[in-house]
């Protein structure tokens, strides 16, 4: 407890230094000038992104104009055969209603990423299955719900294809997809965008403020000036691609909340001193369905684990350590319902030939009459076929370039990130605030370790996270390092010169994160400009 009221005290001064115009009566002035200042430089990084990104795509039309030639194909060939009158109007009629289920376009899921879960949590809930064979193979579905994102293995018996993601997540989205289902009569075959729609709604837009609440308190905890915790919150309202990505289902959002839960609760244990030990049940079951979520992750478990073993070791042995088992339990429960193993699908893609042999990733399927080989084969031909994103990065070290400060850059992207970093260090150094240095080692820890992991990966693996608009592996880290922001983002708030560095690099920050108007999984804008400029290897 004496810790924490030096905290306290510490945090007290700080704020006074830092931020002498609290004291004065044109206070609120000053923070509002200040928050027009960001919303400005927020609003214009945000239609500056867009406007960049600009282009004419309009599906439906695209949908009309196929199915208008495949129809006056069809007339010519039936007028040879020479059907005329009614009878060529009624074969027309059929021949339209079947071909626009067949050349449909327009779908809720923006990639094959997202479509790959969504086909797991419709097969749960209309098929009483993992297995998503009867909606990928069919000739009429396949144009909405084909995704690469399969594996194809028979540890059930018959050989049938499933999602490569983790089960954790879908099966939990499929209780949610029943219920609408049951209050609605909507089904994802038949209303797939009322249905996406609704629970990306119900889903997204709660775990995005949940993130942005518990941060707020933090903010407040730790904040030494209005204007740091004003950019601190501007940030993560705009300059982070966890918003970018709120328009699809992905995994890194959602693992991004429950890590900022787990943090908010260490926060509360060594920042103000509580002891309870629902600090412990929370922080433990939230760093534990992060890892199940998004399987790096894992790391904070670990890190937090250590550091609560050692601040609460009795209450972490008798609760937390149950909890972490209890949901590991789950996950590996799910994914051994769904594949018979404990083992996840990425365990199963290096070894053997093909899906026969062990390498569930390598196979074929049909389609109507059209035989469809998998996207991960590996194979000259196949490599050659595939994007050259999803090939890897043959040179390791520029991999690493562009994943710190190319055109995947966590740096160059989100140049706000660079403040983080040097925040992490500020933590670190503090004296007067020994469990600052607690926070400020968790998060570097956990940054340097998902770092390593990531660079170290063989070269088929190096891809950056494939076609995204960020590096979406790194994404769950986002909610630590708004918080290591904070000392930084105190620190320019002394004086102008500081200010406006910031704004500069909250500026490029927004702007990456509203490049992709309206699909995330697409290429950074710098990686899109290099391509412009032919400045990339071919």
């Amino acid at each position: 407890m004496m810790e924490a009221a030096d905290n306290s005290q510490a945090m007290t001064e700080r704020r006074q230094a830092a931020d002498g115009q609290n004291t004065d009566g044109s206070s609120g002035h000053r923070v509002r000038q200040i928050t027009y200042l960001l919303l400005i430089v927020l609003t214009v990084g945000m239609v500056a992104g867009r406007i960049l990104a600009v282009t004419a795509v309009d599906v439906a039309v695209v949908e009309k104009i196929r199915l208008r030639e495949a129809v006056d194909r069809q007339r010519e060939q039936l007028k040879l055969r020479g059907i005329q009158g009614a009878n060529l109007e009624a074969a027309l009629q059929e021949f339209r209603a079947k071909k626009s289920k067949e050349l449909r376009l327009s779908r809720p899921f923006l990639s094959a990423n997202d479509r790959s879960r969504w086909c797991t949590i419709r097969a749960l809930v209309d098929d009483g299955t993992y297995a998503i064979d009867q909606i990928v193979t069919n000739p009429e579905e396949y144009a909405r719900w084909q995704t690469i994102d399969m594996v194809k293995h028979a540890s059930s018996g018959q050989p049938h294809l499933y999602s490569s993601k983790p089960t954790l997540l879908p099966t939990l989205l499929a209780g949610e997809y029943f219920l609408i289902q049951k209050l609605t009569g909507w089904t994802l075959a038949e209303h797939p965008f009322q249905v996406v729609r609704s629970m990306l709604l119900l889903t997204n837009i709660p775990v995005i403020i949940l993130i942005l609440l518990l941060l707020s308190r933090i903010v407040e905890k730790l904040g030494a000036s209005d204007w740091g915790r004003i950019t601190v919150m501007a940030m993560a309202s705009f300059g982070t691609f966890l918003t970018t990505f709120a328009v699809v289902l992905n995994n890194h959002l959602i693992a991004a909340a429950c890590v900022m839960v787990a943090f908010y609760a260490a926060v509360n244990v060594w920042i103000d001193g509580k002891r309870e030990t629902r600090w412990v049940l929370i922080a433990s079951l939230f760093s534990a369905l992060a890892m199940a979520i998004d399987l790096p992750a894992g790391l904070l478990l670990g890190v937090l684990g250590l550091g609560f073993l050692y601040t609460l070791p009795r209450a972490t042995l008798l609760v937390g350590v149950p909890v972490v088992v209890a949901v590991v339990g789950v996950a590996v429960g799910t994914n051994y319902m769904a594949h018979r193993t404990v083992l996840p699908p990425y365990a199963y893609r290096t070894a053997g030939q093909d899906w026969q042999a062990g390498n569930w990733y390598v196979y074929d399927y049909q389609v109507g009459s059209r035989v469809i080989s998998s996207y991960w084969k590996t194979d000259a031909e196949s490599m050659v076929s595939r994007s050259k994103i999803d090939r890897g990065e043959a040179n390791r070290s520029e991999y690493i370039f562009h994943s710190l400060i190319g055109h995947h850059g966590l740096f160059s992207l989100t140049p706000m990130w660079l403040l983080s970093l040097a925040g992490m260090m500020a933590m670190l150094v503090r004296r007067v605030t020994p469990s600052l240095r607690s926070l400020g080692a968790v998060i570097l820890l956990v940054s340097l370790g998902c770092l390593t992991f990531y660079f170290s990966l063989a070269e088929e693996a190096r891809n950056y996270g494939g076609m995204t608009s960020g590096p979406r592996w790194f994404f769950w880290l986002i909610p630590l390092w708004l918080v290591a922001l904070i000392p930084a983002a105190d620190w320019s708030a002394v004086n102008r010169r500081r200010k406006g560095a910031i704004l500069s690099l909250l500026f490029f920050s927004v702007l990456s994160a509203s490049y992709p108007t309206w699909n995330p999984w697409t290429q950074p804008w710098l990686y899109d400009a290099a391509s412009h400029f032919d400045w990339l290897q071919k």
